[in-house]
Parts: structure tokens; C-alpha cells; sequence
């Protein structure tokens, strides 16, 4: 399932995304396509389970797609380099590296897709952040996700986006010695 999140205050498009396969990714393409994906953030690596095999297997670790090849065809970068564990939090060397490749893509003009397993934790987190740092208030940016993802963030995850405050913020705070 693919979720279009586009920021109200800055207009910035991401794309929400369970995990593709080898044999979903070509449905995922059109659609990378369409919104002018640059970037692809794969937060985590899986054994990808394909249950709908139809020689009856059920192929583990198999049917991961292959990011140097999605590059080579589309143009499209996967970033690996983003992880956290499933229902957590990002670190804030995981954030800044986010912010860094969102800033990028919007410097082209270009649209950002990030996936988990299954698209409703650690991938709506990373764009959360992006919202509120685009100003929008944490309680609305999650209820903005949710209106397009439902049953996305966890207890935990709302609470850290809820407690999140922007860059700017963080650095004027230690800047002034307030935390």
C-alpha cells in the first residue's frame, strides 16, 4: 500500500510505503514514477516473506528487492543507511541523516518514499519529523498521517513525536544552555 503525504506548509511530497519484493516492485515503480521519486529509504533490511508464491513456498530472504538494480533502471537512490528497530524511535544521528536527504529532495523539487515492513511505524515516524520541522504541530502531524495511514505510530512513537521539537529549536535550547 502506498500513502501520498504531502506537507500543507511546505508542500514537500513523501511516498509511505509497506516493503516492496522482487515481485511487487514493479507496481511500486509506476508509482515512484508518477511522484517524482528521487529517493527510496529502506529502514530496514528483512527476510521478506512472499505468501502469495504460487508453487506453493514460501520464500524467506529471497524476494528482498535489490537497490543497486532499482538504481541502475530508475534512477532512483535507496538509502540503507537509516535503521532502527521495529516499533522504536530514531536516534538523533538517524534523524539528522534523514533531514539531510529530505533537504536534498526538496532542493530538487524531487519526492521522498521511506518504508519499513510494514509502513505504520518507524516510515511515518521519519515523516512526521519532516512535518513538524516543516512546522506543523506534533499532534497534527500525526493526526495528518493517520489520515492517510491509518493505524500508523504506536504508543511510543506518538509520544516521541509529540515531545520532538524542531532543529532550530534544539540548537537555540543548547545554544542558551536550556536543556
Amino acid at each position: 500500500m502506498i500513502s501520498v503525504i504531502k506537507s500543507p506548509n511546505t508542500n514537500q511530497k513523501f511516498l509511505l510505503l509497506d516493503a516492496p519484493t522482487k515481485r511487487t516492485l514493479p507496481k511500486y515503480i509506476d508509482a515512484f514514477k508518477q511522484e517524482n521519486v528521487s529517493d527510496l529509504i529502506r529502514i530496514c533490511h528483512r527476510p521478506v516473506v512472499d505468501l502469495s508464491d504460487n508453487n506453493g513456498k514460501n520464500s524467506i530472504g529471497e524476494n528482498e528487492y535489490d537497490a543497486e538494480e532499482l538504481e541502475k533502471t530508475t534512477g532512483i537512490k535507496v538509502n540503507d543507511d537509516i535503521k532502527f528497530e521495529d516499533g522504536g524511535v530514531p536516534s538523533p544521528e538517524a534523524i539528522s541523516r534523514w533531514l539531510e536527504i529530505v533537504a536534498k529532495a526538496k532542493e530538487k523539487d524531487t519526492t521522498v518514499g521511506v518504508h519499513c515492513i510494514a509502513g505504520i511505524g518507524r516510515a511515518p515516524v521519519l515523516v512526521a519529523i519532516s512535518l513538524v520541522e516543516g512546522g506543523m504541530d506534533p499532534l497534527d502531524a500525526i493526526a495528518y498521517i493517520r489520515k492517510y495511514r491509518r493505524g500508523a505510530l504506536n504508543k511510543n512513537q506518538v509520544r516521541f513525536i509529540d515531545k520532538y521539537q524542531k532543529s532550530s529549536s534544539k540548537s537555540k535550547k543548547k545554544l542558551f544552555g536550556w536543556w
